[in-house]
């Protein structure tokens, strides 16, 4: 059977070979009623790009990689943070016709460094974007910089320098969370933080303590605990927090993992939630919603920053355009079955 190709589809529209190939490429300055005749043409021979010769004629790779911390190297790994990100990328790649390369890897790794040279030098991506906790470790992203690879961090938690980014309001968010909680009836409510490595989530941290002195609420160590963004450490914590004479009526964690983990704990101990104790998490993965009762969370439009990360990079490859843009998308409560007043208000 005769596969369709760029001129067959020319003939059929009735344009040029190089009007086809440009609205193929999604490339500015094609007329819209000109792109409808291509699409349909398109359509009705069911016309593939080539896509090794397209990459050879535009000398780009029309792939971009999306790098992130490997969930598989936690004791008890949840790929929620990984989908929302898949998602976000996969629709800007569909729409612009590239391919997207997911690439999990360990921070903690000694060959990290060598890794991600061997992944730029045989995809050769048109771009890269790269996840927290790497998007604020130096010597990768300074890696990536000297292969000539255009960037953009996601939840970066300090200064890019000459990068892109993207992130959320994580301190701003967090705080309201915690007044939230003291809206609630709240008056000792505990927090989870999560991997130092994690900028952004450190962040969340800092509002938490802000939202406490926004409520005349005082700070106090003996209310947090460390967790490393896995539902295994939000489990132990939660079981340390339970474990005291006078623990908190809430309980707050930098994410959605580790809140489910304290849930965990909580069942076990046969704790009714929210009657006996308050759960919210940060970042509304799927588990979030799938858990009983429902978590209450902080939703981070973590798919609309990936989207909009992948545009950057691709707008970038078409137009060489190399300009700095620092993008903040805001945060949002959402409030689920997991959170309401304490038992001694009741």
């Amino acid at each position: 059977m005769h596969r369709a190709t760029l001129e067959d589809v020319a003939a059929l529209a009735g344009v040029s070979i190089k009007t086809v190939s440009r609205v193929v490429n999604k490339e500015p300055n094609v007329s819209q009623a000109t792109q409808e005749k291509v699409a349909a043409a398109i359509e009705a021979l069911n016309y593939k790009p080539n896509l090794s010769a397209r990459n050879l004629a535009s000398q780009r790779s029309h792939l971009i990689g999306l790098v992130y911390d490997d969930p598989s190297a936690y004791e008890l790994p949840s790929a929620g943070y990984i989908i929302n990100m898949q998602e976000g990328a996969l629709k800007a790649c569909k729409q612009e016709n590239y391919d997207l390369l997911i690439h999990p890897c360990n921070p903690r790794d000694k060959r990290l460094s060598k890794d991600l040279q061997a992944l730029v030098e045989q995809a050769r991506p048109d771009g890269i974007i790269l996840a927290a906790p790497l998007s604020n470790m130096p010597k990768v992203v300074n890696l990536i910089e000297r292969t000539g690879t255009e960037l953009v961090r996601l939840s970066p938690g300090s200064s890019n320098g000459g990068f892109s980014s993207i992130a959320t309001n994580d301190e701003e968010v967090s705080a309201e969370m915690t007044a939230y909680l003291h809206s609630l009836g709240h008056r000792k409510i505990g927090f989870i933080t999560g991997h130092p490595s994690h900028k952004a989530v450190a962040k969340r941290f800092s509002g938490y303590k802000q939202g406490l002195k926004n409520c005349g609420l005082k700070f106090s160590e003996a209310l947090v605990m460390t967790g490393d963004n896995s539902i295994g450490s939000g489990e132990i914590c939660g079981e340390k927090f339970f474990a005291r004479k006078a623990p908190p009526t809430a309980i707050f964690a930098a994410n959605d993992d580790m809140a489910v983990g304290v849930m965990r704990s909580a069942e076990k101990l046969g704790l009714k939630i929210p009657d006996d104790i308050s759960i919210a998490g940060f970042d509304d993965i799927a588990l979030a919603r799938q858990v009983y009762p429902a978590l209450t969370t902080v939703s981070q439009p973590l798919a609309k920053m990936t989207e909009n990360a992948c545009r950057l990079l691709i707008q970038a490859a078409k137009n060489a355009d190399r300009s700095v843009v620092q993008e903040v998308i805001p945060g949002r409560l959402e409030i689920r079955e997991t959170t309401g007043t304490p038992r001694e208000d009741r």
